[in-house]
């Protein structure tokens, strides 16, 4: 793993998971109440041994820098090192990032040199990966390119990438997002692999691509400067497909695009299951985050059922189920929260702000009493004031409004948003 570099792209703008990239980058959004997306690209390589990493970031960077600094240190006898390479503008080059291709193309000056291999990963996926073996069955194919595809359903095919490979596992051709139909119907599994992967009779009749790739160095540098690609998915792994020995690495474990306020809501809620699909209580693989030092939750003649309740929060009287309650939140008196993501807070706020937040007649951060949120996801640092019904009574599934914003039926409260007091949505 010595000669493999790591470049995590971090730099989408993510304007399909909006209101909750409003203020940050989509690998800064924090999920399962305490973590961030970031933290399982760069958790699943540590946990590789793979000790030099770059992250590729763009847009709205502050909270996903200060969270990587705050987090990931070497110490000085470490050879290995996180490092941020944000778009900027040279002598040579004043434009942002066009693409995830052309953001490793303004960037080969840092690479050269740093591994024989290059291992590319997003910054926004659920997924738990030992990247060795990946590796060592690119080196053992003598590939030039191997790209780590996934079974998916006829009904996500259209949203992914979809690969079709040969019985050496050598990639024969790809779409990106094809269409339903018969484009779709001719990148099926052939049933005598789908029977040699065990896929027989199965719903995973497709293999997507993951977004996970492994490349010689040699082939990658020559691929971003002979080629005007800006993006891997849609130019860069199409033609390398005509050109280089391209392979598809099988990963038949957990994984989640979280590209889209549907999909981020169904990973948080599913991690409430009594055994969820990922799992955060891995001791032997555990997600990395930043340290904090917070009191243990406090609950108050509660009760909660199925839920994941987070450091730091307080719960007065409420009924929670099939929720996800984050660091340092705040739950008034007769509440009834279902099928709910609220993420808490990043400070408590202290007896003089909640006076100043009376004479204002601003709620305090977090829940106020006797309310009743159900499918909804209430972003960091948001006030909900007390009477307040979050329950899409209009049974609406898009909407956007200055306070909120509804998506696939969801309600999403922004971070440091306000919703003020007997407000039904």
């Amino acid at each position: 793993m010595k000669n493999v570099l790591t470049l995590i792209l971090a730099g989408g703008q993510g304007s399909r998971l909006y209101p909750l990239t409003k203020i940050r980058s989509k690998p800064a959004v924090p999920i399962a109440g305490r973590f961030r997306l970031i933290d399982i690209a760069i958790s699943n390589c540590l946990h590789s041994g793979l000790r030099k990493i770059y992250v590729l970031t763009q847009f709205s960077t502050e909270s996903l820098h200060r969270h990587i600094f705050l987090t990931y240190r070497f110490d000085n006898f470490s050879p290995g090192f996180i490092t941020i390479l944000s778009a900027q503008q040279t002598l040579e080059n004043r434009d942002w990032y066009q693409g995830t291709a052309d953001a490793v193309r303004q960037n080969l000056f840092f690479i050269e040199g740093k591994g024989d291999y290059v291992l590319i990963l997003s910054g926004d996926h659920l997924y738990r990966m030992d990247y060795r073996p990946f590796i060592e069955f690119h080196q053992k194919k003598g590939a030039d390119v191997t790209i780590s595809v996934t079974p998916v359903t006829t009904e996500q095919a259209p949203e992914l990438g979809i690969m079709k490979l040969d019985e050496d596992s050598r990639v024969i051709s790809f779409i990106e997002k094809p269409r339903p139909g018969p484009e779709l119907e001719t990148m099926a599994i052939p049933p005598s692999l789908a029977s040699a992967w065990g896929f027989e009779g199965k719903e995973g009749c497709y293999l997507a691509s993951m977004g996970i790739y492994v490349f010689s160095w040699p082939v990658l540098r020559d691929l971003l400067k002979t080629t005007p690609f800006e993006d891997f998915g849609r130019g860069v792994i199409p033609f390398a497909i005509q050109t280089y020995n391209v392979y598809g690495y099988l990963f038949q474990g957990y994984w989640k695009d979280i590209g889209t306020i549907k999909s981020f809501y169904e990973a948080n809620i599913e991690l409430t299951r009594p055994l969820p699909p990922f799992n955060f209580y891995d001791e032997e693989r555990p997600i990395f985050t930043h340290a904090r030092f917070l009191p243990g939750s406090k609950i108050i003649f509660s009760e909660v059922e199925n839920s994941i309740l987070c450091e730091g929060s307080i719960i007065n009287r409420s009924w929670i189920r099939n929720s996800i309650v984050g660091i340092r939140s705040r739950i008034g008196e007769n509440c009834v929260i279902e099928d709910s993501v609220i993420m808490g807070a990043d400070y408590f706020e202290s007896e003089e702000e909640i006076e100043a937040n009376a004479r204002r007649g601003v709620p305090n951060i977090g829940i106020g009493r006797n309310c009743e949120i159900r499918r909804a996801i209430i972003d960091k640092n948001a006030r909900i004031g007390d009477n307040c019904r979050l329950i899409n009574q209009r049974n609406i599934q898009n909407e956007d409004n200055e306070n909120y914003v509804i998506r696939d039926g969801i309600i999403v409260v922004p971070k440091h948003g306000v919703i003020y007091p007997g407000t039904v949505i």
